[in-house]
């Protein structure tokens, strides 16, 4: 990953969980809404076994509608190319009206078109400006829901928002797909578990451009989750972990972790959304094996820019205030043009009733 520096843009949120940590106002405010399984579409491709069986559950495991999905066959590979996509866009378009907000799209290949990833070229478009360049460190098309308080981002922005329901095999992805059913106003509850929100700064520098905004350590209150900043290379032996974030190639001792249905984790990385598993790097799909509900990561070099990462403190705030993965996950990317999401897209343990 090349090294990319970027001028700050995280005065606000800094003060904000400051004052929320020192004056017990919690970020999880009463009354939040989200998206719900009347909100969302499903893409099935029927040309993949996978696809196919993914599903079938996950109509089952949210109670859709027949008009919720969408069955279109399209090749069964790591990138589909513009053309290919134009169809399955065009699909896509035709099948879903004004009242779908968001999309699950149930398989794990094609991940990108082009240097673009599948969920980007869904939700925004395919933009082929940055894969005419020689390299793809440069901006990319701004997302207008960024940081966003819409409940509506289709109505409001135009914007479907994508994830695609990956995992590395079927049985993974049902239980993936299980967690998020569970996870469901799991952490409200009386009784429910504190829990521990994990941003890890390693020695890899130019992996590490987040550090600077990531959260102060403290509880925030009302929410039961308590933030844990610190130096090193990886945790180890954590129970009740909602979030986790981190710099690094490669994420080590995923496997003595104990997470709660529901939780989210990713690290900057440069190929972390490449699924197929060659690009020597730790693919997204080591989080939701590990037992994570959502991950993110980019599907072509996108040099370190904070902005084509999610943002710690936007992700955690969105998070604790009832929304659900997908909408958490897609405000807090400024630039998401090259970043995959992936995970259970209704999955909401912090949602009110």
């Amino acid at each position: 990953m090349a090294k990319r520096s970027t001028a700050s843009w995280d005065g606000f949120f800094t003060i904000f969980f400051r004052f929320c940590l020192l004056v017990g106002v919690g970020v999880a405010s009463p009354g939040a809404n989200a998206l719900t399984s009347r909100d969302i579409g499903l893409v099935i491709n029927t040309a993949d076994p996978y696809s196919v069986e993914v599903g079938e559950f996950y109509i089952q495991a949210r109670k859709l509608t027949p008009e919720q999905v969408l069955r279109v066959e399209f090749p069964v590979k790591a990138s589909l190319t513009p053309e290919e996509f134009e169809h399955l866009k065009t699909e896509i378009d035709a099948r879903f009206n004004g009242g779908t907000q968001a999309l699950a799209l149930a398989w794990k290949m094609p991940y990108a078109v082009a240097c673009n990833s599948i969920t980007a070229a869904v939700t925004m478009g395919y933009d082929p400006t940055p894969c005419e360049q020689t390299r793809t460190c440069f901006t990319t098309k701004p997302s207008s829901y960024f940081d966003s308080r819409s409940l509506k981002p289709y109505s409001s922005f135009g914007m479907r928002l994508s994830m695609l329901l990956a995992a590395t095999d079927v049985a993974g992805a049902k239980a993936l797909i299980e967690r998020g059913v569970v996870s469901d106003r799991s952490l409200l509850r009386r009784g429910a578990p504190s829990t521990n929100a994990y941003f890890v700064v390693t020695k890899d520098r130019d992996r590490n451009s987040r550090a600077p905004l990531f959260p102060p350590s403290g509880p925030i209150q009302g929410s039961g989750v308590v933030v844990r900043t610190e130096r090193t290379q990886a945790i180890e032996g954590v129970e009740h972990l909602v979030l986790y974030e981190t710099g690094a190639i490669q994420v080590d001792k995923l496997d003595t972790l104990k997470w709660v249905p529901g939780a989210l984790a990713d690290h900057l990385t440069s190929f972390g959304g490449q699924l197929d598993g060659k690009s020597g790097q730790m693919s997204i799909l080591d989080w939701i094996a590990s037992g994570a509900t959502a991950s993110y990561g980019t599907v072509s070099e996108p040099c370190a820019f904070q902005q084509k990462f999610p943002h710690p403190k936007v992700l955690l705030s969105s998070y604790l205030m009832g929304s659900t993965a997908i909408e958490a996950y897609w405000r807090s990317v400024a630039w998401p043009q090259q970043g995959l999401f992936i995970g259970e897209p209704l999955a909401a343990p912090f949602a009110r009733r």
